[in-house]
């Protein structure tokens, strides 16, 4: 049974099991009036004390019968009122049985049963203290009762020994009853609050488990998988079942793990999974479950290489950048130096040494304002950009600064054709990526293609930057976008990184999709609300 409920005006309300325990009762009630009432009608030498007095019996049967089916009917349609309705049916058995005592051979006949069995009943579904007043109400009935009778038949001392044996057995049953309802209703509220806090902690350690980086599985003796979190069942390729065996997801890890149970250690142990190939590091863990489960950590170790080059890049950044700084000054000084000598003439030898000595200054301040850019990068400033206006302008400078046909670049506009960017950080990743393709292109006619287009990603177009080179090859494919790494015997190596990190910084993805068959850099970003 659930607890009493007490609304903030004062007013009480029950619970489901409050109401249901009511119907019980009467459901008792009704079980007795049916007996009552054909025991009457079909035999009444049961109660010989009543026989004189049948049809009286007869007639307070149908009436104790219609009114148990009234009270059974209104604790179902009438969720109003519950004290009421169980004060009414208890008053209503202790008129009737005070009735029978009264028309019989008083407390003798065993109908006194009746009313104990009614209050105990009450006082397992009653509240507070009108289970004392049940229990006062039964009393004075027997003690009037008797107290009659012996107005009329004078004083019976036996009778009264016996009516208040009774009256202190209402009391006793109606107090003990609602004693055993309390240490129920405590037990069950206690119960519903473990329930409750254990509900929620597993809903809590669930969503912290399914929210983890590392994957999660839990394996029996068998290598069955019991349970696995949606991590673990991307890096092993598992379906969403908890039927699968481990050693069909890989089988290094199934090797590991009967390993492990023969000789128990901590050690991580790197595994291969050929569904994803994946190499994963695991752990493990023993667990003090019944079944003696197994929990496995999986973790995936390029997820692990790339947190450390992104920390060995960020330091490499913050060095090279403040190298950047000291290195501008002194190579400012000799590339105004060269200049300065250009202006004598000493020879072709003199020249060309001299020359050598200017690209190679050009080619260091490149990388000086390409490292220094890298520090601009969180700085962004985004704006909608108008593609169709701003990628013509683009290329027209672009192809004058660098002396090309105005045939070389192609322009392919569909969709939306607008891009939530920084401007700046826009020329300077475009710049990047046109300049990379025609270095790579053949620098005919149409050898650079930039197409935009709608994404399938809602509110989002891709900026393709195409070239008619030889593409990049599988090698070189995984180094691209690293700093300092180029194909090229006059590139520096950070034109595609510094595009890269432009485009995350303007919240944009930028990747090499498959040769067509030159390479294609697709850039995907927001069509708009920039923030």
């Amino acid at each position: 049974m659930a607890n009493l409920i007490v609304a903030e005006s004062g007013v009480e309300q029950f619970s489901e099991s409050h109401w249901k325990s009511l119907r019980y009762f009467n459901l008792y009630r009704l079980a007795l009036a049916i007996l009552f009432l054909f025991s009457a009608l079909l035999n009444p030498s049961i109660f010989p004390a009543l026989s004189a007095h049948n049809l009286f019996r007869q007639l307070l049967g149908g009436i104790y019968l219609l009114a148990t089916l009234l009270a059974l009917g209104l604790s179902y349609r009438l969720r109003r009122h519950y004290s009421a309705q169980l004060t009414t049916s208890v008053l209503a058995d202790v008129v009737v049985v005070a009735l029978l005592t009264h028309f019989g051979d008083g407390l003798g006949n065993g109908l006194g049963a009746i009313l104990l069995s009614t209050l105990a009943a009450a006082g397992l579904v009653g509240q507070g203290r009108l289970v004392l007043f049940y229990a006062a109400a039964a009393t004075l009935s027997v003690l009037f009762e008797q107290s009659y009778r012996a107005f009329q038949h004078g004083v019976d001392q036996a009778g009264f020994f016996q009516a208040g044996v009774f009256s202190t057995g209402c009391f006793a049953v109606a107090i003990s009853a609602r004693l055993l309802a309390r240490r129920v209703f405590a037990n069950e509220q206690l119960a519903h609050q473990r329930g409750v806090d254990l509900r929620n902690q597993t809903l809590i350690s669930q969503r912290v488990i399914e929210e983890m980086h590392d994957g999660v599985l839990v394996l029996g003796r068998d290598g069955m998988v019991r349970q696995s979190n949606p991590r673990a069942r991307r890096f092993l390729a598992l379906s969403s079942g908890t039927d699968d065996r481990l050693v069909a997801a890989s089988p290094d890890l199934a090797r590991a793990f009967n390993a492990w149970q023969q000789k128990t250690n901590d050690e991580n142990i790197l595994v291969r999974v050929p569904l994803s190939g994946m190499q994963l590091r695991a752990r493990f863990v023993r667990t003090q479950s019944t079944q003696n489960d197994v929990l496995v950590f999986l973790e995936d170790m390029s997820r692990v290489r790339d947190q450390a080059l992104q920390m060995k890049l960020a330091a490499l950044g913050r060095l090279t950048a403040h190298i950047a700084h000291e290195i501008r000054n002194p190579l400012s000084a000799i590339s105004h130096a060269g200049e300065l000598l250009r202006e004598e003439r000493r020879g072709e030898m003199y020249e060309r040494l001299l020359r050598i000595v200017l690209d190679n200054s050009q080619r260091l301040e490149r990388i000086v304002n390409d490292i220094l850019e890298l520090g601009r990068r969180d700085r962004t400033y985004p704006e909608t950009l108008d593609l169709r206006e701003a990628l013509p302008l683009f290329v027209d400078e672009y192809l004058v600064k660098e002396e090309l046909p105005a045939e070389t670049v192609t322009l392919e506009l569909s969709g939306v054709a607008t891009l939530c960017f920084d401007r700046s950080h826009f020329h300077r990743m475009l710049w990047n990526l046109l300049g990379n393709a025609l270095r790579h292109s053949q620098r005919s006619a149409g050898s650079v293609c930039l197409r935009v287009c709608n994404a399938k990603i809602p509110e989002h177009i891709e900026l393709h930057v195409i070239d008619d080179g030889e593409g990049v090859d599988e090698v070189a494919r995984e180094h691209i976008f690293e700093p300092f790494f180029t194909t090229h015997h006059r590139g520096t190596g950070l034109g595609l990184y510094i595009a890269r990190e432009l485009c995350e910084a303007n919240e944009a993805q930028l990747e090499l999709l498959a040769n067509r068959p030159g390479a294609d850099f697709c850039v995907l970003g927001r069509a708009s609300g920039c923030r």
